[in-house]
């Protein structure tokens, strides 16, 4: 018997296979959002933060018109700077300083005051200061007295300086004062500040009898 052959075309229908799913992601959504989405809400916040202060601070310097408290050394009397053999510095120096306050609704509280006096960079006396309180508009007036001796280490060129200050009847001598401050607004007292306050000064010896030689009044540089 013949068998009997397929009726085969050459082609073969099979079942129907799906193409494989894709996938797509949106930038900027879902998981992909944390990192960013972070950073952006505290550059806003930093941001925010900057302008509200920025604007407090305008408006009260419109209110009140802050303007820094003014340092001078009006007087300055050294009877005595002698310089011994075994690196021992003898003086006796008076300071007057006036310290104005040119605000017209902020007042200042002085709650330390120490004065320190320099030569060459070197301290050589400290002298602590009565704490005040100084009004709106007002000047006030500190006296200080540097007296008694210390060691004090000079090289080749500092004395050589203070020999030829010595010649010339004027020392250079600074004195400087280290504050703790609060300021009073109205009725609220705020902040809490340290400034210091630098005066350098040319006093002529009293003892060298050259009138022609005087204290020039000093305007101080105060840092805060």
């Amino acid at each position: 018997m013949a068998e009997k052959q397929s009726n085969l075309n050459g082609a073969y229908y099979g079942p129907a296979v799906p193409p494989p799913t894709q996938t797509y992601h949106r930038h900027g959504r879902g998981r992909g959002c944390g990192c960013c989405c972070l950073f952006g809400f505290l550059l806003k916040l930093v941001v925010s933060l900057v302008v509200i202060i920025g604007l407090a601070a305008l408006i009260f310097w419109l209110i009140f018109r802050p303007t820094n408290v003014k340092f001078y050394v009006t007087d300055a009397s050294l009877t005595e700077f002698t310089f011994t053999g075994n690196n021992t510095l003898q003086y006796n120096l008076a300071v007057n300083i006036t310290v104005r306050n040119p605000n017209r609704k902020i007042g200042v509280y002085y709650d330390t005051i120490e004065a320190r006096a320099y030569y060459e960079d070197q301290r050589f006396d400290t002298e602590s200061l009565t704490p005040f309180y100084q009004g709106h508009k007002t000047t006030s007036y500190l006296n200080t007295a540097f007296e008694g001796q210390h060691l004090v280490l000079l090289g080749t060129d500092e004395l050589s300086q203070f020999n030829a200050e010595k010649t010339a009847g004027v020392y250079t001598v600074d004195v400087k004062l280290y504050l703790r401050i609060r300021f009073k607004v109205g009725k609220v007292r705020i902040g809490r500040l340290k400034p210091k306050v630098k005066c350098d000064l040319k006093v002529p010896l009293s003892s060298t009898g050259n009138s022609a030689v005087v204290f020039q009044n000093t305007k101080c540089d105060v840092d805060f």
